[in-house]
């Protein structure tokens, strides 16, 4: 299923979305009673999906983030592929929703897009065997991990250069239909404007998702709602104000957000 987390007469909660965007009278979503983290009850109201706002369907403690994962990604920015997952963090207060404006940052000149599938964590959980890998991830999402190309390369750490706010929008929604296996060999695109600029397969990373979760959970406990976003495939570029860039994942769906300029 589809679980989105929206906003309506100021009101936030949890639902499943229900159809498609070509289905007469579009896509509907039921609100549910609880989260998706534990036992919820489906409550048999439901409202057209254009009546209410997506917001970033989870509220993570951390965002877990892979570099390099795709070998052609590595090569097209002048990088080696690493022998193990280059892990870096972006904080909470990067993430924002689909639809959400991405202020450009003051800092910056060189803003660059990044297509990836992410992962997110429906249990606590450390130290994860390989064979329990699948029993710890309640779904899948669409992720931008928005990069401060000009920043990454002239600071010693990444922090300010992948973790301005804003910079991890994430969405539509958690699909929770997709197995493991399935996962590992998805289409991610990403389009700036309409015009498509990066398209690989997940199957292309260095690293697979359950490779990931074990080498990250060996060092850190991951809650529920915590993201790990799996790396892009080649094809980054930079993005100015006033651009559309949206991120396509197949059987997921489209996270679109529009770049503004910071007052």
């Amino acid at each position: 299923m589809r679980i989105a987390r929206f906003s309506i007469d100021g009101n936030v909660g949890f639902g499943i979305i229900e159809g498609e965007p070509a289905d007469e009278g579009g896509q509907l979503i039921e609100l549910i009673k609880g989260h998706p983290f534990g036992d919820f009850e489906r409550s048999g109201r439901k409202v057209p999906l254009a009546e209410v706002r997506l917001l970033a369907p989870v509220l993570p403690s951390k965002v877990v983030a892979v570099a390099r994962n795709y070998s052609e990604h590595a090569r097209e920015l002048g990088n080696t592929v690493p022998e193990s997952p280059v892990v870096f963090f972006k904080p909470s207060t990067t993430v924002v929703g689909s639809g959400d404006p991405v202020p450009y940052p003051t800092f910056s000149q060189n803003v660059h897009y990044e297509a990836e599938l992410a992962v997110v964590i429906g249990r606590m959980c450390s130290r994860v065997p390989r064979e329990r890998v699948a029993d710890v991830i309640l779904g899948y999402t669409c992720a931008n991990d928005l990069t401060a190309r000009d920043t990454q390369q002239t600071e010693g750490q990444w922090a300010r250069a992948k973790g301005f706010d804003a910079s991890c929008p994430i969405g539509p929604w958690v699909e929770t239909g997709i197995d493991l296996d399935a996962a590992g060999d998805l289409a991610v695109m990403c389009t700036v404007n309409g015009e498509q600029r990066q398209l690989g397969r997940t199957s292309e990373m260095v690293h697979s998702i359950a490779d990931l979760v074990v080498h990250i959970t060996e060092a850190m406990t991951l809650l529920p709602g915590d993201v790990i976003l799996t790396g892009t495939p080649a094809g980054v570029g930079p993005l100015t104000v006033g651009d559309e860039v949206a991120v396509t994942v197949e059987r997921i769906g489209t996270l679109t957000n529009k770049v503004v300029k910071r007052d």
